[in-house]
């Protein structure tokens, strides 16, 4: 109980940062005009906490809400397209209780897996700005923090470099040449969790089979016999 008060304090202060004009400006403006299919729901507008498993092995790391996902509904990856595919392989890997996701309140809960991200706020053309990237940064410092877990799964080239600014900050020290990003690339630095690269499950790499529902099985498949391995 101990880590999940602790991350429910630090989530109540996350979701009142106002920090980044921009983002600010950008997520309120959507929240207010609406996509016309979702005109009568009340977006969330705010920024986003992670959430999962306060136990988990394994923390998923993003990119930044989506406009009409997550800043809508207040949940990472939560009603669009890529939460479709992400949830439905997390729920055939035994790692949610259901394969969709689409409120903060529609009784999804996840087993061993911790869902967050570098950017809190959804930014325009989902592209953060590097000042909003280091401004946002203490969130997830924080976050992983409280956390225990054996992999850092990577969506995309941001949540790589990001997870590895990360793991700086707390102390490690990168190799030479910086570990970089592909498909199923795992960097092991030091005594931290193990990086495991994925992919992006946006609808731009999973409707161009750049990344296929077989690709990111296989990563999972991956990254649970990691944490399932003895720490050295």
């Amino acid at each position: 109980m101990q880590t999940r008060d602790a991350l429910a304090r630090l989530h109540a202060e996350i979701i009142t940062c106002r920090a980044c004009p921009r983002l600010v400006a950008w997520r309120e403006k959507v929240a207010t005009e609406k996509r016309r299919a979702f005109r009568d729901q009340t977006y969330w507008g705010r920024p986003l906490p992670g959430f999962g498993d306060p136990k988990a092995k394994i923390v998923i790391i993003g990119l930044a809400p989506a406009a009409h996902g997550g800043n809508r509904t207040g949940r990472f990856f939560t009603g669009d397209r890529s939460g479709d595919f992400l949830f439905a392989r997390l729920y055939r890997a035994g790692l949610a209780n259901q394969p969709t996701s689409t409120s903060r309140d529609d009784g999804l809960t996840l087993h061993d897996v911790f869902i967050t991200a570098p950017v809190r706020c959804a930014p325009p053309n989902n592209a953060p700005t590097p000042e909003e990237f280091r401004t946002c940064a203490h969130w997830l410092d924080r976050e992983l923090a409280l956390l225990r877990p054996r992999v850092f799964l990577a969506l995309g080239a941001h949540a790589w470099d990001s997870t590895l600014r990360h793991l700086e900050r707390a102390g490690q020290r990168l190799p030479k040449p910086r570990p970089k990003f592909a498909q199923g690339a795992i960097a092991r630095i030091g005594d931290a969790p193990l990086i495991l690269g994925c992919f992006h499950v946006s609808q731009q790499n999973t409707q161009t089979g750049r990344l296929t529902p077989a690709m990111f099985d296989a990563v999972i498949r991956t990254a649970l016999r990691l944490a399932g391995e003895p720490r050295r």
